[in-house]
This record gives C-alpha cells, structure tokens and sequence, in this order.
C-alpha cells in the first residue's frame, strides 16, 4: 500500500501542537520527519543510544530492511523532542526509545505506528492516505521542495537501490511538472 506525505508545513506543526501533551509520540514525528529513516529502525533504537545526544551527534544503525549501515544525526528539532521525552519519561537506558506501553518492554509496531499517524491527520481533517512510511516520505518531500535537495542525493540517504524507488517517494504533483512550463528560454 502507498502512502502520501505530509505536504504542508502547517500541517507538520499542527500534528506537533496536537502532539504537545504526548512527548513519546511527538519524539517519533519529529524523529521521523526529521531523519528519512524507516520506523521500524527507529522503533528499533534504546534509550541508551540517544542519551546524552548533543546537536550534530551521529548514532550509527543498520538498516532492518536492507542490512546497509546508516546513520541518525541529530538536529534541533530531535534535540528538543527528546530531550522533553526524556525529562517527563525518565525511561530506563535499557528499554526502547519508543516503548510499547503493552509489554514490559518491546517497542511498538509499525502497524501500531501506522494506527498513530492515521489518527493525527484524521485529528486535523486531513485527507489522504497515511501511514507510518509516511514520516519518511514527509522528510524526503520538504528535503526536495523546502531546501532543493538533489534526487541522487536523497537516494543516497534513503539507501535506495533504484532511481525509480526513490521517484516515488519524491511527491511530485501535477501542479508541479506544470510551472515549470511556464518557464521561458
């Protein structure tokens, strides 16, 4: 099943506003949008390896999907998110950064993952169809139209083995292909 991104920047700080009272949550959309990596390698991710997390640190994974390495790097936006998560959770350095509230301790499911982004843009009135790869294609998105980042290097960053994998996760609309029309020579 595809799944859209998050197109406007406005809906970005809607979900975070609605996020506000749930610091675990907001981590996760902040770490998603904010990082290009799959759920299923955030949910992957304990405590221990992000605290303690200075702006620009670099935590080393490998991919669950792939097996290539990979890298989280952390910028303001993650900074901020998790350090009120760890401030109000004071979770335990052995557990799962995104700790299933379920089981003593397993993290939670990209279908759980998925449940949670379709009730945010459903809390919004936004229409489409989401779900959790959503956080990744949202940051591949504004990388592209926010900060004119190249398709070969999104690529790169999302370890596509494909051009044509990462053209889908690109978002271009219509409306798009048609300004640049307009254009004259």
């Amino acid at each position: 099943m595809r799944v859209d991104p998050f197109i406007e920047t406005r809906t970005l700080r809607s979900i975070k506003r609605l996020l506000a009272d749930s610091p675990r949550d907001k981590l996760l959309f902040v770490m998603g949008i904010n990082s290009g990596l799959r759920v299923q390698d955030l949910l992957a991710l304990r405590v221990a390896a992000v605290r303690g997390l200075k702006l620009g640190d670099r935590i080393s994974i490998q991919e669950k999907k792939t097996g290539k390495p990979n890298v989280l790097i952390a910028n303001k936006e993650i900074l901020a998110a998790l350090e009120e998560y760890l401030a109000i959770a004071q979770p335990d350095d052995r557990h799962y950064l995104f700790k299933s509230r379920k089981t003593a301790n397993s993290p939670l499911t990209t279908l759980t993952v998925t449940k949670k982004v379709k009730a945010w843009a459903a809390a919004i009135n936004l229409k489409g169809n989401f779900g959790a790869h959503t956080l990744r294609k949202t940051w591949t998105y504004h990388q592209r139209r926010e900060f004119g980042v190249s398709w070969e290097v999104l690529a790169k960053r999302l370890n596509h083995s494909s051009p044509s994998v990462t053209r889908r996760y690109l978002g271009i609309q219509d409306e798009e292909v048609e300004e640049v029309l307009m254009n004259s020579l």
